[in-house]
């Protein structure tokens, strides 16, 4: 089982770490004592498969001694565990500022009246501890998205593409443009069933509409254009740390045009192996 245990100065970001972590697939715990360390190991390894990934957060508060941490590791080693431990700091102007914006406490500094020497005293304590980390993360300037994105490239073996939640929404220009929206294209430019009298009463759901819709060979140019645009970008959203990703799709009413091709691009993103949810909007209106 791999273990990531997630340890650092204090105010440096741990707990963001861990919110990326989670957002990976590690289960994550804040806080753990280290006694309890490899017997929450052992009861991870007993559910066979469930908990495979686990990110285990400590700090300052945890340790009595340096020691500690590392015997603490030795024994969920003898069980089998991997242990990759992640040491995330920040410079000391940063970490003092973040606590004055914040005006939390630093756990060092228990009567709130000597924030700079805490800071001072709890980097050089947890020296021994970066210098045997395997990862070490610097957030001093490191903004959300370039910590995600690290960290996908450390923890992640490869795209998957499952990490990704795909919305495809069809909409109608004519109420209003979906605020929502991380792409957004209008399709008014294909052929219109609204004109067609036997068309006119059905949707973008129906195969005569799609038939329709997708009978002209400029309309498949752009769903093929389309799909190649998002063969390219999707991946690199992944890498972004990005989770959800909305794309939308509208015409004149939202029934015929938008519906066909946000139907025909959930086909498609769903053989490629995103989960992928289609939504329209106002395929309902008259």
């Amino acid at each position: 089982m791999d273990i990531v245990v997630v340890s650092g100065v204090s105010g440096a970001g741990k707990s963001r770490v861990a919110a990326v972590l989670e957002d990976l697939g590690f289960y994550c715990v804040d806080n753990m004592p280290l006694s309890m360390m490899p017997k929450f190991a052992e009861l991870c390894m007993a559910t066979q498969g469930r908990y495979e990934r686990v990110a285990l957060v400590t700090d300052i508060r945890a340790l009595k001694n340096v020691d500690e941490l590392f015997e603490t590791f030795d024994e969920m080693r003898e069980i089998g565990c991997v242990i990759t431990l992640l040491f995330v700091e920040a410079q000391k102007d940063t970490i003092i500022r973040r606590y004055k914006e914040t005006r939390r406490r630093h756990p060092l500094d228990t009567t709130g009246s000597n924030l700079e020497d805490a800071v001072k005293n709890e980097i050089e304590m947890l020296e021994p501890i970066k210098d045997k980390a395997d990862e070490v993360i610097d957030t001093t300037g490191l903004t959300l998205s370039k910590l995600q994105r690290n960290l996908n490239l450390k923890f992640m073996d490869e795209i998957d593409n499952k990490s990704l939640n795909v919305v495809i929404k069809s909409f109608g220009f004519k109420y209003g443009l979906p605020v929502e929206a991380d792409i957004l294209y209008d399709v008014r430019f294909m052929p219109n069933p609204h004109y067609i009298p036997e068309l006119r009463p059905k949707t973008g759901l129906d195969s005569i509409v799609k038939d329709f819709v997708f009978g002209f060979d400029y309309s498949n140019e752009f769903f093929m254009q389309f799909c190649e645009m998002m063969d390219m970008l999707l991946p690199h959203y992944i890498e972004e740390g990005r989770r959800y990703f909305v794309i939308c799709f509208g015409c004149t009413g939202g029934k015929h045009r938008s519906p066909a091709m946000a139907e025909a691009l959930k086909e498609y993103l769903s053989e490629q192996g995103y989960p992928v949810d289609c939504i329209h909007r106002d395929i309902g209106r008259e």
